[in-house]
C-alpha cells in the first residue's frame, strides 16, 4: 500500500479492533483489508494488493468477500476512503463518492460509501 514508507506508517492504533482479511496465491500473501465495524456502520481500510499482481482480479475478489462479511454481521452501510486515481475501481462495486475529499502522504482521496 505504501512501499516507500515503513511499516508503522499503516499501523493503527485501533488495529485490535479491525477483522484483518488476506488472499494467498501459492502460500503468498498478495492482497489485503480491514473491515471496522461500529454498529451497522464498518468502514473497509488497508486495502492493498501487491503491485505485480494488480489487475488480475484478486483484489475484486477480496473486496466481494469482505462486502458480503459486512452484510452477513449485519452492517448497512459501507465505506472508505478512496485514493481519487482508483474512484472508477470502488464503483464497480457500488460505492458513491461524496463531498468529502483530503490529502494524506501527497495522495489525493475521497470519502465513498455505499448502503447495503
Amino acid at each position: 500500500m505504501w512501499p516507500d514508507r515503513d511499516l508503522d506508517y499503516v499501523k493503527l492504533e485501533d488495529d485490535h479492533l479491525g477483522i484483518h482479511f488476506g488472499l494467498f496465491k501459492e502460500n503468498m500473501l498478495i492482497s489485503v483489508i480491514s473491515l471496522f465495524i461500529n454498529s451497522e456502520v464498518c468502514q473497509f481500510r488497508k486495502f492493498a494488493t501487491l503491485q505485480s499482481e494488480q489487475g488480475k482480479g484478486y483484489g475484486s475478489t477480496l473486496l466481494d468477500y469482505v462486502m458480503n462479511e459486512a452484510m452477513d454481521c449485519g452492517v448497512k452501510k459501507i465505506w472508505c476512503n478512496a485514493r481519487k486515481n482508483k474512484l472508477g475501481f470502488y464503483k464497480k462495486f457500488g460505492l458513491q463518492d461524496t463531498n468529502y475529499s483530503f490529502n494524506k502522504g501527497g495522495k489525493a482521496y475521497v470519502i465513498m460509501e455505499k448502503n447495503l
